[in-house]
């Protein structure tokens, strides 16, 4: 489930969990709790990387991104990034802040969608 996290990305994920974004915390209050019939894992350690929210059961990762990933460097490593967890069979979604704060019902709809969707190809292959 970590994927071989150091004990420094697990305690970087402990401190980017106590000091979450507004965005963030807009989404964790829609996604806690197993309210999509799913667990959500918030600042969760995956390798060398924190997701902003997981889901190991679906394999699947929800990031919100600030301006900072706007950033030529920051475009790279998120690419780089996103290919290291495609490799463990990881999904990713993204959202930016803004989308989050303004249209959080959308990006809800967005994630049920997902979720059905990998639920549904899981459905079929156990068949």
């Amino acid at each position: 489930m970590h994927c071989g996290a150091s004990k420094i990305i697990f305690q970087y994920a402990e401190l980017l969990r106590k000091n979450m974004t507004e965005a963030e915390k807009i989404v964790w209050e829609k996604l806690s709790n197993n309210k999509l019939d799913i667990r959500i894992r918030r600042q969760h350690q995956i390798h060398k990387y924190i997701a902003d929210f997981y889901c190991h059961e679906l394999k699947l990762i929800i990031e919100i991104d600030g301006d900072i990933h706007l950033a030529k460097e920051h475009k790279e490593y998120d690419i780089n990034r996103d290919i290291t967890l495609s490799e463990f069979g990881i999904q990713i979604l993204r959202f930016t802040n803004h989308q989050v704060i303004n249209n959080i019902d959308e990006i809800i709809n967005e994630i049920k969608k997902k979720v059905v969707e990998i639920k549904l190809k899981q459905y079929s292959s156990a068949k």
